[in-house]
């Protein structure tokens, strides 16, 4: 039988605190891809002296990955199973999320620098490099996270299939589709703040790590 398939009293109880899951994944899933947005122009793009055209290019790769990769997620998610095929998306997303946070570390390495502040105040032509090599990094983290957000949609659609009866299917898929818009509500409130106290890079990380601890929850609950 399935993981979300349970029959029993607690039948009703159990659907809707799944449904709950679904939201908090869905909230995950858009505060996740509201980070760099957030961060990039008074943090980011000082540090890594980018412009709009390495921001746009970034945004654009995203864009792109996430569309290409939502033709295919359906398939992944049937074939997988609709829980092993949520673990797997949130699973990578989180991944990607968190990956921005060793952008800085990589460039560093590549440039021969050895910390932010010497990023910043670098001159010259390896200004040129620093903003290209962490352009690159940058992509890579963003297409892991494309690849992962991509499953999200469809695995919570299968889930409400799978689980709930006709009369209620609606009324779940407007619950977990209500977190799209409390993650680009919250995420204003709360990354800009993470940001100025920890670093950009800890609002990466404790963004992405939120998704870790829904897997946490969704493995022991389901």
């Amino acid at each position: 039988m399935n993981a979300f398939q349970k029959t029993g009293e607690k039948m009703t109880n159990y659907r809707w605190t799944i449904c709950a899951m679904l939201f908090f994944a869905t909230t995950v899933n858009y505060l996740d891809r509201q980070v760099l947005s957030l961060t990039w122009d008074e943090f980011i793009k000082p540090e890594f002296h980018w412009d709009e055209s390495h921001y746009g290019t970034i945004t654009s790769v995203f864009s792109i990955v996430y569309a290409i990769c939502m033709l295919f997620a359906g398939r992944f998610v049937d074939w997988m199973g609709t829980k092993k095929g949520f673990l797997w998306a949130i699973g990578v997303w989180s991944a990607g999320a968190c990956l921005h946070a060793v952008c800085g570390i990589v460039t560093e390495a590549q440039v021969g620098l050895h910390s932010a502040a010497e990023l910043a105040g670098a001159t010259g032509d390896v200004v040129v490099t620093i903003a290209t090599v962490s352009m690159y990094c940058f992509l890579a983290a963003r297409c892991i996270l494309a690849l992962g957000e991509a499953g999200n949609f469809p695995a919570a659609i299968k889930v409400t299939a799978e689980y709930f009866p006709k009369k209620d299917r609606a009324y779940a898929t407007s619950i977990f589709n209500a977190g799209a818009s409390i993650g680009a509500l919250i995420a204003p409130l709360t990354i800009p703040i993470l940001a100025k106290m920890f670093g950009w890079e800890m609002a990466f990380i404790v963004i992405g790590g939120l998704g870790f601890i829904w897997m946490g929850i969704l493995g022991v609950y389901v």
